[in-house]
Parts: structure tokens; sequence; C-alpha cells
């Protein structure tokens, strides 16, 4: 377990871990916000590097990723510990833990795995990988040589040399933007927005790394007309109405366990919103809805994947990822990573 590079002395001989906009300043022996995270003497250590909470093989969409390798299957793999305290959270049994009972898994083993599986890609999700950004560096790049693509599947809660040399060894993402107001980051994931807004600007613009958002929709909290609205126009102005947008439906989760889940009609009305505003390809999750999985053509409606709950996609896409009735060209990676056949 080596030192971490993210990382500064004080001037009163504390350590400041720079992994994270929490810039958390440590004694000996204290974690930082995320937990797992450690000064231990002049150093900070990743306390979760080579131990993985778990090994998948999932189906790309899953992610979700819409326009990056769909049909293909990706090993997904996380450790355990968060740098938000969502109090919503999807996945509250890992990331709000801080001891990792699970199995080792140096990076070689991982990208062996994948290989071995079939997959196209490795994934490092579940919890964050931010808080263990060492660690999926170190996996990324064993990937690469293996000639499998990598997916960073997080809430873009990210200092800026960590940032820039994570998504240097990233293929895809997909950040979460849980709202548009810095109240609501405050209150209920013990954050800010302008970092995350920051992460999705870098991305978009500054990285080859391909980009997908999802938004959760929670009743009452952030599904209103005017917090979707405001969104969707950052979203556009900022990032481009190409980057596909994953609008999905709340379940009862963590301390928000006593609210309801999202009524499939206030998902298909931010869906609506997000394509008023000019948001070309908009996807819906968690519920029932076949034209909402689906890539359809954004100039002649045509449906290109389409999508269900089992089984592989039907893709009806050009080999130049161009729509078969108009020629439109739909953005994305469509080919071209580790055993993919597309």
């Amino acid at each position: 377990m080596r030192a971490s590079p993210y990382a500064t002395v004080l001037a009163d001989g504390r350590i400041r871990c720079e992994v994270c906009p929490h810039a958390c300043a440590l004694a000996d022996g204290q974690r930082g916000a995320c937990r797992v995270r450690r000064r231990e003497g002049n150093a900070i250590r990743c306390d979760v590097y080579g131990c993985c909470s778990g090994l998948a093989v999932d189906p790309i969409e899953k992610k979700p990723l819409s326009h990056f390798l769909p049909g293909t299957d990706v090993l997904s793999f996380g450790t355990v510990g968060c740098n938000l305290r969502c109090r919503f959270c999807q996945n509250w049994q890992l990331s709000h833990f801080d001891e990792l009972t699970g199995q080792s898994a140096e990076p070689q083993l991982i990208a062996r795995r994948a290989r071995e599986q079939g997959c196209s890609s490795v994934a490092f999700t579940y919890n964050d990988p931010v808080v263990f950004v060492e660690y999926a560096i170190d996996t990324a790049v064993a990937c690469h040589e293996q000639g499998l693509a990598t997916v960073a599947v997080s809430a873009g809660y990210i200092h800026r040399q960590a940032r820039a040399d994570l998504f240097a060894h990233i293929d895809a993402a997909n950040i979460d933007l849980k709202a548009f107001d810095d109240a609501f980051y405050r209150s209920w994931c013990g954050a800010r927005l302008e970092p995350v807004l920051d992460t999705l600007r870098y991305i978009a613009h500054e990285t080859d790394t391909w980009l997908e958002v999802t938004t959760l929709l929670i009743p009452g909290l952030n599904d209103a007309p005017e917090q979707v609205r405001p969104l969707a126009q950052w979203m556009y102005n900022q990032l481009g109405g190409d980057v596909p947008w994953h609008l999905s439906a709340f379940h009862p989760a963590g301390e928000a366990s006593d609210r309801a889940r999202t009524p499939t009609a206030v998902v298909h009305r931010a869906r609506a919103i997000a394509h008023e505003v000019g948001m070309r390809f908009v996807y819906t999750g968690n519920i029932a809805d076949p034209a909402g999985m689906a890539t359809s053509c954004p100039d002649c409606g045509r449906m290109l994947i389409e999508r269900g709950w089992s089984g592989p996609p039907r893709n009806t896409l050009g080999a130049d990822a161009g729509c078969p009735a108009c020629g439109c060209t739909i953005p994305g990676i469509f080919r071209g990573h580790g055993n993919a056949s597309l």
C-alpha cells in the first residue's frame, strides 16, 4: 500500500488529502471524509487498494452507458467508501461502509478476469472510484495493456490533479449530476455543486473520455419542472446537446426510505423538458419504458438501438454509426475495443 501522491504537508503538521474538494487535513491515524483514505506517518494511504467488494459481469447498458460499445459485457468492480454522503444513496451498503472484507484483487488479476469472461471493458463502479483513485488508475493501465476499455461511474467530486490523472486512463464515464442546486448538494449529499459541474466541463472539453450523465429524480427534492429545466439548460449550454442524459426513477433507500418511488409520468415529463431544451439523446431508467431505453435518430426518429430488460440490444446502426434511413451520424463509441464485435 504505497503513499498517495495527492497530499500536501501543512504548516501545523497535518497532511491534507488532495484527492477531492473536501481537502481533509489529517493528523496521524485520522481518516478522511470518505473513511477509506488515512494518514499513516507522513503519508496518505488508500486502505482499499487491491481489495474488491465484488466482481460481476454486466451489460454495458447497466452502467448506464448507451453510446459506448452497446451490446458488450463489462466487468464491474468496486471497493467500499464514498466521499459523498448522499442520504438517498441507492448503494448504501457499500458507499457508507469503511471496512472491507472482500477478496484481494490486484490490477492485473482484474484485467485478466475480464478477458477470461469475454468482456470488452472494466468498470470502476458500485462505490465511487475517486476514493480509490490510485487503484483505479493502476487497474486502468493493466486493462489497456490487455486491450480492454475502461469505464468510470462517479459523482465527479474530485480535485484537479487527481482528476487529470484518472481521466487520462478512462475511455468512458457516467457522471451523476444529482441536482442543479448547491443547497441540495450541501444538505443531501454533504458536498458542493460547482466541483461536479467543473468535472463535467473538464471531461466534455478537455479529455477524450466519452461522457454520459445520470440524474436520479427524487420526488419532492429535484423532480419539479422548475428544477429540471435549468439543469437541462446548463447541460445543453455547457456540455452540448449530444451528451446522453439518463433520467432514473428513485426507489426508497438509505435515509430517504420514507419517500415514494418516482412516478413514471414524472420521468416522462423530465425527458420531455430535456428534449424541449435541445438535448438529443435522453434516456429513462428504472421504469418500464421501451421508447425511453432506445436510441433513436434525432433527425428522422427511426429507432436505431432497441433495448429491453433482458437480452442484448438490437442494433441497426450502420458501420459508420449512421442512421440507415437518413444518414445522420450518431455520436458515441460503437466499436473497436477488446472483445467487441459490433
